[in-house]
């Protein structure tokens, strides 16, 4: 018991607490923003890619083109590069506020393409079936597509969650705060091993808990 106290002497777990709150701020913070632009945008690439209902092979690229451009830029690079901009935004890029401009930045994008493979996953006879009812196209995508790609949506979501985490701790390299900015400052630049294998240990509880809820989810809104 005292090599595990010794071991543990320079955690100080108000600081844990205060590191974890701000991660989870940070999460569903950029989460919250990252569905709501990265499903529109989702759709529209579905909708305007080839053989679909209005395709539009000019927007498409152009679209297609932003996304992948967003999607290979390491994050830390883009974290760096947003600089000016989270500044601009939130008047800072320090803290919990400056990074949340930057995560949902980064994503965005990657959100936008898992609901694009989910709602090529919809049986096309479903929106050929609502087509000759006369389903206008906002029809169509609330009746038809979103509500068939709702196990796939949720499995992004889960997915793009899981991401965000990893995101928020590198963000901690820029003075982000949160259990990343912990395990650098203290866990890494200090040389302090307990310090970093609690906040790891938290990260992966975390990590455990969305997968978890998110595959439960999934299984609700399957199909039987």
């Amino acid at each position: 018991m005292d090599v595990l106290l010794s071991f543990f002497a320079n955690i100080d777990w108000s600081e844990i607490w205060l590191a974890t709150g701000d991660t989870m701020t940070m999460l569903f913070g950029s989460l919250f923003f990252t569905v709501v632009l990265g499903l529109p945008l989702g759709v529209l690439l579905f909708l305007t890619s080839p053989r679909q209902l209005f395709e539009q092979k000019g927007l498409y690229a152009f679209l297609s083109l932003i996304v992948n451009i967003l999607r290979s830029l390491p994050f830390i690079i883009l974290l760096i590069v947003m600089i000016p901009f989270t500044v601009l935004l939130t008047g800072t890029s320090l803290g919990v506020a400056g990074a949340i401009p930057p995560l949902v930045v980064g994503a965005t994008p990657f959100f936008a393409r898992l609901v694009e493979t989910a709602l090529r996953e919809v049986d096309r006879g479903i929106i050929e079936a609502t087509q000759s009812m006369g389903a206008t196209t906002r029809q169509i995508i609330t009746n038809a597509l979103l509500p068939e790609a709702r196990p796939g949506i949720f499995a992004a979501i889960t997915v793009t969650a899981i991401t965000l985490v990893s995101y928020t701790a590198m963000a901690g390299v820029v003075g982000a705060g949160g259990l990343g900015d912990l395990a650098i400052r203290f866990g890494y630049q200090r040389f302090q091993t307990d310090v970093m294998v609690v906040t790891v240990v938290m990260l992966l509880i975390l990590v455990q808990i969305l997968q978890t809820v998110g595959d439960k989810l999934v299984v609700h809104f399957s199909r039987k």
